[in-house]
C-alpha cells in the first residue's frame, strides 16, 4: 500500500468580507502518496488555490479562518503548528511554484542570489556552498548559461527561464511535497511542454510528490497519477486519471473535459461550454452546487448533496445523484454521450 506524504481532512475555510462570509473550502478531503503527482482541478473561484494556501499557511491572517479539518503532512497536523515551525517547514519540506514568477521574484536582486538565500535559511552552510547547490540546481533544470544566468536580475531573462528559476527556488532544498500553481499558464504552448517534461523528470529525479493546481486538462492529462474535480469549494469527483479521462461520472467533470479541443477527432462543432455561473459561496446552495448549471439535475439535487459514491474502479468515486446505486439499477449509468434522462 502506498505511504501517504499529506493527508487533508474534513477541510473549511472562510473569508470574511464586507457582504458576508465567503465558505471558499467546504469540507475538502484528500490525499498525496510519496512519489505520486496529484492534480487538483476546476474553475477559477473554485477553491483549489485556497486549499493548498491553507495547509502551507499562506492565506492572509486578516480575514482567513480556517473552521475545521486536519492536514497531515509527515505525521504533523500542519493547521495547529507555530508560525515558527510552519516556517520550517515552507521552502524546506513543503515548497510552491506560484503562478506568476515575475510577481514573486524580487525584481531588485541576482536571480542566483534569491535561489541562494533559501537554501541559507534552512541549511547551516558557508554562502560558497548554498551558490554551489544553487548552480546544480540550476543545471538540474537545464537553465541555459547556468553561471551566467545566476548573476542576471529577473527581467533580464525570459518567461520560460523565469518560471525555471521558480522551480529551482521550490526544490532547492529537496522538499518532499512540491505545489504548483497553474504553473504554465503565462507560458505559450511550447515552453509549457518544456515545463511539464521538466516536472516530470525532476519527480523521477528527486523523489518529490507534486500537487498540480490548474484548470488546463492537457496539462492535466501529461502530468498527473490521480485527480481531484473540485467546484464551489468541493470535491465533485476523484479517482485514478485514466478512469478520469476515459469514464468520467460527474456532468461538471463532461463539463471540463468537453471544453478540451480534440486533435484525434474530426468535427466541426463549437467547443463546449459550461452555461451558467458558479454559485455564490456567500450563501451556498443547499443541495449539489452544480445543480443550477447540470441538465441531468433532479429534484433532489436541489435539496441534498450526496456524499462521494464509489464507482468501479478502486479510489474512484463522484458526488452525484446519477451514480447512486438505486439510480444506476432503475435507469441505468448516465454517460456524457447520452440523452438527458429527464427526470
Amino acid at each position: 500500500m502506498a505511504e501517504k506524504i499529506l493527508d487533508v481532512k474534513n477541510l473549511v475555510v472562510t473569508f470574511d468580507t464586507y457582504q458576508g462570509s465567503v465558505q471558499a473550502v467546504r469540507d475538502v478531503s484528500f490525499h498525496v502518496n510519496k512519489r505520486e503527482t496529484v492534480g487538483i482541478v476546476g474553475e477559477s473561484g473554485c477553491g483549489k488555490s485556497v486549499t493548498i494556501r491553507t495547509v502551507m499557511g499562506l492565506n492572509p491572517k486578516s480575514n482567513g479562518s480556517v473552521k475545521g479539518g486536519q492536514a497531515f503532512f509527515e505525521g504533523r497536523d500542519v493547521l495547529r503548528l507555530s508560525e515558527k515551525e510552519i516556517r520550517d517547514i515552507l521552502g524546506n519540506r513543503m515548497s510552491m511554484i506560484f503562478q506568476d514568477p515575475f510577481t514573486f521574484l524580487n525584481p531588485t536582486m541576482q536571480v542566483g542570489k534569491q535561489i541562494t538565500e533559501v537554501y541559507l535559511r534552512h541549511h547551516k552552510v558557508s554562502r560558497k556552498e548554498a551558490e554551489e547547490k544553487a548552480l546544480s540546481i540550476l543545471r538540474l533544470i537545464s537553465l541555459p548559461n547556468p553561471e551566467q544566468n545566476m548573476k542576471r536580475y529577473p527581467h533580464q531573462l525570459s518567461g520560460g527561464m523565469r518560471q525555471r528559476v521558480m522551480i529551482a527556488m521550490a526544490l532547492i532544498c529537496e522538499p518532499a511535497v512540491l505545489f504548483a500553481d497553474e504553473p504554465t499558464t503565462a507560458l505559450d504552448v511550447t515552453i509549457q511542454a518544456q515545463i511539464i517534461d521538466l516536472m516530470n523528470s525532476l519527480k523521477e529525479k528527486t523523489d518529490t510528490s507534486i500537487v498540480l493546481i490548474t484548470h488546463d486538462m492537457g496539462v492535466v492529462a501529461k502530468m498527473v497519477d490521480r485527480l481531484y474535480v473540485m467546484y464551489a469549494g468541493k470535491i465533485v469527483e476523484q479517482g485514478d486519471a485514466d478512469a478520469m479521462f476515459h469514464r468520467p461520472r460527474h456532468p461538471y467533470t463532461w463539463g471540463l473535459l468537453d471544453s478540451v479541443p480534440r486533435l484525434d477527432e474530426r468535427t466541426k462543432e463549437e467547443l463546449h461550454s459550461i452555461p451558467g455561473m458558479p454559485p455564490d459561496l456567500i450563501a451556498p446552495p443547499e443541495g449539489c452546487p452544480f445543480a443550477a448549471r447540470c441538465r441531468y439535475a433532479m429534484k433532489i439535487c436541489q435539496r441534498q448533496m450526496p456524499d462521494a459514491i464509489p464507482l468501479e474502479e478502486e479510489g474512484h468515486a463522484a458526488a452525484c445523484w446519477l451514480c447512486h446505486p438505486e439510480y444506476v439499477k432503475q435507469y441505468g449509468v448516465t454517460r456524457r454521450e447520452g440523452k438527458e434522462n429527464g427526470q
